[in-house]
């Protein structure tokens, strides 16, 4: 496998809101350029990836046609492959953990992980990947431990700190994790814009965490400038109970917000209710 392969093919997890998004990058189709994700529509000028087709002219290894499949949402198939490729590599054993992680079956993602981890033990991205899996157990303290491993190897990731934020959020550490998710912004001011080559997984998290995880990351985008996302987290938040209308209408954060319709508008909605 080549290093353009490794580069473009590395798995990774992201936790956002009260959704753990999973980006998966899969072999380009051209030089620089990333094929889209499984849930994803391919925009008309970058069609999506075909299955490779196994044939011995084709000459493609285990790893390159898991990667295929994965991006065809085929998890299984590519587990299969997956095992086939060398079982000394990190990389494998992360995407492995990536499509066991999409199957729901956490005990073997864990398993995965770990091994990776036992192959590259300052593997940044799979720490991170590992963090994710606990959060989905609700073992948030473990998941703070792997995040604060991923952030001793690489102490500016913007997404380890947007994860780190969301796994304190929802032990209620409200003011970490607000503290997080503004070192996140700090080093990605478009941290909290969807990826276009995500797939999402539910994340188990109670109502009252999803308010706390959606007021917050409002917060994170008013930073950012995005206004409208901003506006629709208030509304989940408020609407899952973790905020009042009048408590946002008097948050200074969201000052900037006061003069935009849509944002006059949405309190009006909600204190009608």
């Amino acid at each position: 496998m080549n290093k353009d392969h490794k580069q473009r093919c590395v798995a990774a997890l992201v936790v956002t809101a009260f959704f753990l998004t999973v980006t998966v990058a899969t072999p380009a189709q051209n030089p620089g350029e990333t094929a889209p994700a499984p849930n994803q529509t391919a925009p008309a000028n970058n069609p999506a990836p075909s299955v490779v087709n196994i044939s011995p002219q084709n000459n493609a290894t285990p790893e390159q046609i898991a990667d295929s499949l994965m991006a065809h949402q085929r998890y299984q198939a590519a587990i299969e492959q997956y095992k086939k490729a060398p079982r000394n590599s990190s990389e494998v054993w992360n995407k492995m953990g990536v499509a066991y992680q999409l199957m729901f079956n956490l005990d073997d993602a864990v398993r995965c992980y770990l091994q990776a981890l036992k192959l590259d033990s300052r593997n940044a991205i799979v720490m991170n990947n590992l963090g994710t899996v606990y959060v989905s157990l609700k073992q948030y303290s473990k998941a703070e431990k792997a995040y604060r491993k991923a952030l001793k190897v690489d102490p500016k990731s913007a997404l380890v700190h947007k994860n780190l934020g969301t796994a304190l959020l929802a032990e209620h550490k409200y003011q970490k994790g607000w503290q997080e998710y503004q070192l996140a912004l700090a080093g990605d001011p478009d941290i909290f814009q969807h990826s276009t080559n995500t797939v999402r997984v539910e994340n188990p998290a109670s109502v009252q965490d999803r308010g706390a995880m959606n007021y917050y990351m409002a917060k994170g985008c008013v930073r950012a400038g995005q206004t409208d996302r901003a506006i629709e987290y208030l509304r989940m938040a408020i609407n899952e109970g973790f905020v009042t209308p009048k408590k946002v209408a008097l948050d200074e954060e969201f000052a900037a917000l006061r003069d935009v319709p849509a944002f006059q508008q949405m309190l009006a909605a909600q204190r009608a209710q």
